[in-house]
């Protein structure tokens, strides 16, 4: 070989060496998704029904957009528990090398890693965590699911116009809860309303019975409850009825957390009539939930029903999809989020939009009340607020 045609060959392979070194080789590596919730103890089924949302999701859309795979990477909290989930955080950045950090069933969560994905500069997706103060928390945070202000005024706006004028409210004692009260209430007493008392009971294993006497002996109208969705509505529910309340002629007005879609078939007849307002029922007549409770029952047999976290998610991975399409396949936090902004997207809920300067959900809120469809309980809505967004900011 001449010295001409060796000079050529060491050039071609030195340009191939830096091909393969490029940043255009991550089209080759994985994108991968740190899953941060709940899969234990008594909030295990937030995570469940998440990892069941993003699994029906890949049944309809694959695990591959431009051009890379998709891997989730699932990590338990074990509950409501900040210093467990930023550790998971970190060791998602720092060892297993994330893209995106995604999940976060409830608001402490989501605050303990939302300096994590500031300092990493990690898109952080949130699919349930509900107070509104989070995305404020970092610049590379965008949320998918809801905030309780933007589910709980519209409640209020529906009771007062139908004459419903003196309301206790009780809520869950952490930042959500509290965003839900003050939004009702600001909402209630500014149309004429009037809030007799205010009840907030503990996050972990409230004991109930007092709090239901209390509401009893008070007569209201209507009791209006925000409490996180799973077990504490079933056990809330059950002692409004043995106590008599709804005999007594007090209304449940509500969130929709307490009827939740997972739960609500084993909740009984106790919950026929109460009035919620939220974002997603299964009972939604579109085709886009026709398609999405199909895959969801195709992935995950035996599951039961789907709830709002199972659309969360399910919209969560749409979002991190279409991001994904839009940057070519690279994660650079600031490209990701610019994808993000003012996203709109045709979910199983109804249309939803992020919006471009809160990185916040924006979408149709439904008054929803619990009837039997054959033989059934579900939230069967029939009336909505559209293009709301979050008030409590």
């Amino acid at each position: 070989m001449t010295f001409s045609l060796l000079r050529r060959a060491m050039l071609a392979c030195g340009a191939l060496a830096v091909l393969i070194h490029s940043p255009l080789s991550h089209a080759a590596d994985p994108v991968k998704i740190g899953l941060i919730a709940p899969f234990s103890g008594s909030f295990a089924d937030y995570g469940k029904q998440m990892e069941g949302g993003i699994k029906a999701w890949q049944q309809i859309h694959g695990d591959t957009v431009a051009g890379r795979k998709v891997q989730i990477l699932v990590k338990d909290t074990t509950g409501p528990v900040p210093e467990v989930a930023k550790r998971l955080a970190q060791e998602l950045v720092v060892r297993d090398k994330v893209d995106v950090l995604a999940g976060f069933g409830l608001t402490p969560e989501a605050l303990a890693v939302a300096p994590v994905a500031e300092q990493a500069k990690k898109p952080m997706v949130i699919f349930n965590a509900a107070s509104s103060v989070i995305t404020t928390k970092s610049n590379y945070i965008a949320r998918v699911s809801m905030t309780l202000p933007q589910i709980s005024a519209p409640m209020a706006t529906w009771a007062v116009r139908n004459n419903v004028k003196k309301v206790m409210t009780l809520v869950a004692d952490y930042a959500p809860g509290i965003d839900a009260e003050t939004a009702f209430k600001t909402n209630f007493i500014g149309g004429g309303g009037q809030i007799v008392e205010s009840i907030r009971v503990p996050l972990r294993n409230p004991e109930f019975a007092p709090f239901i006497q209390r509401i009893k002996d008070a007569r209201p109208e209507a009791v209006f409850l925000f409490l996180p969705a799973g077990e504490q509505g079933v056990a809330f529910m059950k002692g409004f009825r043995e106590r008599g309340l709804a005999d007594a002629g007090i209304r449940v007005i509500a969130t929709g957390d307490l009827t939740d879609d997972h739960v609500l078939p084993a909740m009984g007849d106790a919950t026929l009539g109460v009035i919620t307002s939220f974002h997603y029922s299964a009972a939604h007549d579109s085709k886009e939930n026709q398609a999405f409770l199909k895959a969801f029952a195709a992935a995950n047999p035996g599951a039961g029903r789907p709830n709002f976290m199972a659309v969360a998610a399910y919209d969560g991975m749409a979002a991190i999809y279409e991001a994904l399409r839009k940057t070519g396949g690279a994660t650079d936090g600031d490209k990701f989020l610019a994808a993000l902004k003012g996203m709109k997207l045709q979910s199983p809920r109804g249309p939803i939009t992020i919006d471009p300067a809160t990185r916040d959900v924006v979408q149709t809120v439904y008054i929803r009340k619990v009837e039997k469809r054959n033989g059934e309980l579900y939230n069967v809505e029939f009336d909505k607020f559209e293009g709301v967004r979050d008030s409590g900011k």
